[in-house]
């Protein structure tokens, strides 16, 4: 996959044998990281149970490494899975972004933002 931005990235901050983790380049917060497949699937459900077990262990080992860098005080964890909902790299990743009291005035709702009328509930 020689166009895809991923299979390309040499800049990586943590890794094993079936996944790595890069600084996103595009931060929704100071310090959000992304979990990357090795192997170039773009869809998470097309991954191997060994392939998820290594990305379950880079996210623990990225919010280790955010708790100890940055001192977040909350942490979302998503995973676009198709354009319809909004992956614009063809290539399984995940989010791991680090919230911080006060970076929105109400985050309830948390994830459910991403469409922002289904954000607050009663």
């Amino acid at each position: 996959m020689e166009d895809c931005i991923f299979c390309k990235h040499t800049d990586k901050i943590l890794e094993n044998n079936h996944a790595f983790a890069i600084f996103d380049q595009y931060p929704v917060s100071k310090g959000h990281i992304l979990i990357i497949a090795k192997r170039h699937v773009a869809d998470y459900f097309s991954l191997t149970i060994r392939e998820k077990f290594a990305i379950e262990q880079l996210l623990d080992a990225a919010k280790e490494k955010l708790i100890d860098e940055y001192q977040p005080d909350g942490f979302n964890i998503g995973i676009n899975c198709g354009q319809a909902a909004g992956q614009s790299v063809p290539h399984t990743h995940v989010h791991l972004i680090p919230r911080y009291v006060g970076d929105l005035e109400n985050p309830l709702g948390g994830v459910r933002g991403v469409i922002p009328d289904k954000r607050l509930y009663p």
